[in-house]
């Protein structure tokens, strides 16, 4: 079994304040002590954040790559190398079950998750090897930080690199262990770094005098949650289907599920719903009324006229939209409605509402069989 990751080192840098006791983040900084100046440190200047929470395994093997084709949602048997992909574990009935980034790099595939289900993950991915030329092992040495803003530009002679990759493109740090990878959210900015776990207070050090200011892990999940991008558990819940939280799509579109790929578990409810159907809910902004004491939770009913419609998700402080959340909303619900989110009046960001307005494929094709 896989021992649980011990809390950040990083927390005994100056200012570090935990996440909140319990929460899937009480092991990193939440802030060190300015959340609102180290958000727009983050939006207009340059930030680095303490991950080292996510939970790191490696692929190795000739047929890595092939084989994690077969079994997850991301089409990746033609990865190329230095090149990063989101992918999806779904179960029978296509539900989410994991969400993970990956890099193939050098021979090897690097894949981080939400560290409370790496050992699932890791657990699956070990059972379904087979006979298959790739060995999934978990890699506890290292760890994930993330740098943030559009400044990220003049930390290139500290990162040891001559250039920046390009999303979803990854490269080494100059003669150190470890690389560097851009990802497209949760701004865009976005840079994630994982390095030896042994040497996670020496990139701090070199990171922050080469200008990064430090910011807690509140400022990631702010700008997570304004750019509508979901968090596996917190975001999702047993029912969740991509469709439902914007993870459909190639590489190219930013997503997770590759619609025009060979079989893989929960292939069939993706391909339903894409080509007949629509998803129940739909991931959206919710703007909350600050001035209520009590604050909403994750799982906490959304509700309108005393009528649940929908889940709460992140519950998070932004510093110019102030209170927001994501929430998965019943799709029928028109975006004007008056919403409660616990105890806060809640009311849908309309820019949020995705348009699925356009008859699928399938359908189309069953009426032209009806001769409609």
């Amino acid at each position: 079994m896989t021992e649980v990751l011990p809390s950040s080192p990083l927390l005994q840098e100056r200012g570090a304040v935990a996440g909140p006791p319990g929460s899937p983040d009480a092991a990193v900084a939440w802030h060190y002590g300015d959340p609102f100046g180290e958000q727009r440190a983050a939006a207009q200047r340059v930030a680095v954040v303490d991950r080292s929470h996510r939970f790191v395994m490696t692929l190795t093997g000739r047929e890595r790559l092939s084989w994690l084709h077969t079994i997850s949602s991301q089409a990746v048997a033609d990865l190329a190398d230095g090149r990063s992909a989101e992918n999806l574990d779904l179960d029978l009935n296509g539900r989410v079950l994991h969400h993970f980034v990956l890099t193939d790099l050098d021979a090897t595939v690097w894949i981080d998750t939400e560290g409370e289900r790496g050992p699932a993950l890791l657990d699956y991915l070990s059972k379904m090897v087979f006979w298959a030329d790739v060995q999934p092992q978990a890699a506890p040495g290292y760890a994930v930080l993330s740098l943030l803003g559009p400044r990220v530009t003049t930390l290139t002679a500290a990162l040891g690199v001559e250039a920046l990759p390009e999303v979803y493109a990854a490269v080494r740090l100059g003669d150190r262990d470890g690389f560097l990878r851009r990802m497209p959210w949760p701004t865009e900015d976005s840079y994630d770094l994982i390095v030896p776990r042994a040497e996670l207070a020496d990139w701090w050090a070199r990171l922050t005098a080469a200008g990064a200011e430090p910011a807690g892990l509140w400022t990631y999940e702010a700008l997570r949650v304004a750019a509508l991008r979901p968090r596996i558990g917190i975001d999702t819940d047993d029912r969740t289907i991509p469709h439902e939280v914007r993870w459909i799509g190639d590489i190219a579109e930013q997503g997770a599920v590759h619609l025009n790929k060979g079989c893989y578990r929960g292939q069939e409810t993706v391909a339903r719903v894409q080509n007949l159907g629509k998803p129940p809910r739909h991931l959206v902004l919710l703007h909350l009324d600050g001035s209520a004491d009590a604050r909403p939770a994750v799982g906490d009913p959304v509700t309108a006229a005393g009528r649940t419609v929908g889940r709460l998700g992140t519950v998070i402080d932004h510093h110019e939209l102030g209170p927001i959340a994501l929430a998965l909303i019943k799709r029928t619900v028109p975006a004007d409605t008056k919403l409660d989110a616990g105890p806060m009046a809640a009311a849908i960001d309309p820019d949020s509402v995705p348009s699925d307005d356009e008859p699928q494929a399938g359908r189309l094709a069953v009426e032209r069989l009806r001769g409609r």
